[in-house]
């Protein structure tokens, strides 16, 4: 429902919004609602009729009982950095930004969790951890520290200890929700303890809300695990030039259960980097010793390719080292502005590691097609249980030109991964539609079944996952 629908309520809202949050903290000015129509990736802009900016689960919930009295949209937004679109407002209402909402509440050292708000980011909580407990790291992904934690969970992202621990929403332990009702309410064994410890062995409703793109609720509270901070970290690259190895490469490195992250790359530029693939693959422990001897199993697993020639370690210089063991790599930043104008989208396909061959050259089909700049980029989940593999369209926003052919490269790889039986991540409303209708029937009456209990106005972030 766009503000047309309710033009005789808009002062209304608004005085009621700023009664909640004060009128610091909401606006309904052009130049601000511009701000939140659009992120960096493709998608048209579309602006919201208000940004509202709680500070506490309280003010959350009186929000969304103000939506849905006078059935307006609401879109819950943390760092605005999916790049897929998914807190534009479709259609229209308001948009809640929850970076006020930055406490770390709770440290539990010896169970490695985190309990924290859910407008704190990761680089807060990364600064926190090494200020304060030095022993404990969380997996951060390879975006930049404005992310937010719990944003980045709820899309299932991935991050350094993926191929240790699987998706960060495989890392959370429990939440506090408001739902699109008003109500509030915990998940996980908060739902009954002071502790944030676990998901098990209670019925997991935390499905209810993660991958639904805010279609179910708004998360206020996240408790995420931690993770052994070793004292040391290394990083090898194994480089190969042919795509049909890299699978087996994958295996057999996380066959030795020695890498803490395993990542592969490739791109045009610069040169020495043409027609390559590159394993990065790094290693962590308590002791140089430890440390070699992890590097050690990892070279014997692919002596074979240095023996026949088919592959082999790539030689780095200290600073070369230092750059790959940024987190996040400042690289990823300055290529994903390579053609200016700030426009950067990739579909990030979840995909069996062994159809790494096939989606290489599928990419390098649609970038050579399109006649795009590109950049290939793979992070192992698990013990390659499998990948996400991500095709990268840098673009120039002031260039609709530019804009459209990206667009397009989107859309062919999105069908590229369909086809090829993966799924795309954080998909945008378009991609969302292609993975509808390819879905098994049941599981679509299943998912509006819920979104119709749940939201039964449908104030919530619609416009997304619309099944039809």
């Amino acid at each position: 429902m766009r503000c047309q629908d309710f033009r005789g309520v808009v002062e209304m809202v608004y005085e009621e919004l700023k009664a909640i949050v004060g009128e610091e903290y909401v606006s309904k000015e052009p130049e601000e609602l511009h701000i939140y129509s659009s992120d960096p990736g493709t998608m048209p802009a579309t602006e919201p009729d208000y940004v509202v900016m709680p500070k506490t689960t309280e003010e959350v919930q009186k929000i969304v009982v103000v939506a849905n009295k006078h059935k307006i949209p609401i879109v819950p937004m943390g760092g605005a950095l999916a790049l897929s679109g998914l807190v534009r407002p479709l259609k229209g209402g308001i948009v809640m930004d929850m970076k006020r909402m930055d406490s770390i509440l709770e440290v539990n050292e010896k169970a490695r969790y985190a309990v924290i708000e859910a407008g704190v980011t990761e680089g807060m909580l990364k600064a926190y951890l090494e200020r304060n407990y030095p022993n404990l790291r969380l997996s951060t992904p390879d975006a930049p520290p404005i992310a937010t934690v719990t944003a980045n969970a709820l899309i299932h992202g991935s991050g350094r200890l993926s191929q240790m621990y699987g998706f960060h929403s495989e890392m959370v332990t429990g939440m506090e929700v408001v739902l699109p009702t008003g109500e509030i309410c915990r998940v996980g064994s908060c739902s009954i303890s002071p502790y944030w410890f676990s998901r098990s062995p209670l019925p997991d409703l935390a499905g209810l809300f993660i991958g639904w793109f805010g279609r179910t609720g708004i998360v206020t509270k996240l408790g995420i695990k931690l993770f052994p901070k070793h004292r040391y970290r290394d990083v090898m690259i194994f480089v190969t030039e042919n795509p049909s190895y890299v699978s087996d490469v994958i295996w057999r490195v996380a066959h030795t259960e020695m890498a803490e992250d395993i990542t592969v790359w490739a791109q045009p530029r610069p040169e020495w980097a043409e027609g390559f693939q590159h394993t990065t693959i790094y290693i962590t422990a308590d002791s140089e010793e430890e440390l070699k001897f992890k590097e050690r199993i990892i070279r014997n697993a692919l002596r074979d390719y240095i023996k026949q020639k088919e592959g082999g370690f790539l030689y780095l210089t200290p600073g070369m080292k230092a750059t790959f063991l940024q987190e996040p790599m400042s690289q990823l930043v300055r290529f994903a502005d390579v053609r200016k104008g700030g426009g950067f989208e990739y579909v990030g396909a979840i995909l069996p590691v062994d159809l790494f061959d096939k989606a290489y050259r599928k990419g390098l089909e649609i970038v050579e097609k399109l006649g795009v700049d590109w950049a290939f980029s793979v992070r192992i989940i698990g013990r390659s249980h499998c990948m996400m593999f991500a095709y990268a369209y840098p673009f120039n926003r002031a260039d609709d030109e530019d804009v459209e052919k990206a667009r397009k490269a989107l859309h062919e790889t999105n069908l590229a991964v369909l086809e090829m039986g993966g799924i795309p991540w954080k998909a945008e409303e378009p991609a969302q539609q292609l993975i509808l209708e390819r879905m098994d029937e049941g599981a679509k009456i299943l998912m509006k079944r819920v979104m119709d209990l749940l939201d039964p106005h449908g104030i919530m972030n619609p416009g997304n996952w619309e099944v039809k």
